[in-house]
């Protein structure tokens, strides 16, 4: 009778384990759900990898990527060469890791700037409202119609293109997404009744926006900065594939691409390699900007 009564309260304590729900605070909810999201590690991964392959691989490269080398045009792949060279006999690899190097840079650091300014001008229509809100959506609307790709191509033309340059302008047209939505969070925390009360004691606007309101809108502005990322790289590989980002002999994906038109029957990997590489890096920060998106939605919790 005492070992079925043990039994028994073993049992009642296992269920009471399993049906008890794990208290998690929200950052720990947002980790557990991007643990359950495959996908997202992927590009986690993918881009931890791409990005230590660019920074690391051209100090083990043996060739300058500018270096010419005649006797080596087209060359195949080989042990010398693993990927092999391009029209005018320069090392592919190491072209592929020096033009990440730039592409990356690019696309990383006019994302960063497009939404700093984006999530500054979205904070400020969103808390003040009214005209202010009127006059700065009206600005984004307008730098929305703008087309982006022949306003870069035209600038291209009358300035000198440079990494530096690329970055500013394509930060510039890209802020306005970002803008919109931290304003419409902004437009939906500032209703709620601690941000009313800490506004009843006397805070400062910027203590709200920077103590209050920004914390709270950090799931919006890291998302978006994911996705924005992607597109920066694309905006780059594109405008240099056309002759108007970063100039020769400086590797970028984009120009690497453009290069290769004379050569894709004769040395595919000409194009295969840089293509690939925006594709993969491309890919990789949508997977994470999408697993962040789960991720930090508590409305996507199941458990």
């Amino acid at each position: 009778m005492a070992a079925f009564t043990r039994k028994q309260q073993t049992e009642q304590l296992e269920s009471l384990a399993t049906n008890t729900a794990v208290v998690r605070s929200p950052f720990q909810q947002a980790v557990h759900r991007f643990r359950r999201n495959h996908i997202a590690k992927i590009g986690l991964v993918m881009i931890v990898i791409l990005i230590l392959i660019v920074i690391i691989g051209p100090f083990l490269m043996q060739y300058d990527p500018d270096a010419v080398d005649l006797m080596n045009v087209k060359a195949k792949p080989s042990a010398e060469h693993l990927l092999g060279c391009d029209e005018i006999g320069r090392d592919l690899l190491t072209r592929l890791l020096y033009g990440g190097r730039i592409s990356m840079a690019v696309g990383l650091t006019s994302a960063l700037l497009s939404i700093m300014l984006g999530s500054f001008i979205g904070a400020l229509a969103g808390y003040y409202g009214g005209i202010v809100d009127g006059l700065l959506m009206r600005f984004t609307d307008l730098v929305l119609t703008i087309p982006t790709l022949p306003l870069l191509m035209t600038l291209a033309v009358i300035f000198k293109p440079s990494p530096i340059f690329l970055v500013v302008m394509i930060a510039l047209l890209m802020w306005p997404s970002s803008a919109r939505l931290v304003r419409s969070r902004f437009l939906t925390l500032r209703e709620l009744d601690y941000i009313k009360a800490a506004r009843a004691t006397g805070e400062s606007d910027a203590r709200m926006i920077l103590t209050h309101l920004l914390p709270n809108s950090l799931d919006v502005i890291i998302v978006t900065a994911t996705l924005s990322v992607g597109n920066s790289i694309i905006m780059e590989s594109t405008l240099s594939f056309l002759g108007c980002g970063i100039n020769p002999p400086t590797a970028s994906w984009g120009n690497m691409l453009q290069n290769a038109q004379s050569t894709m029957a004769t040395a595919p990997l000409t194009a295969i390699a840089p293509g690939l590489m925006i594709l993969l890096t491309v890919l990789a920060f949508n997977f994470l900007g999408d697993g962040l998106d789960d991720a930090i939605d508590p409305k996507r919790d199941r458990q």
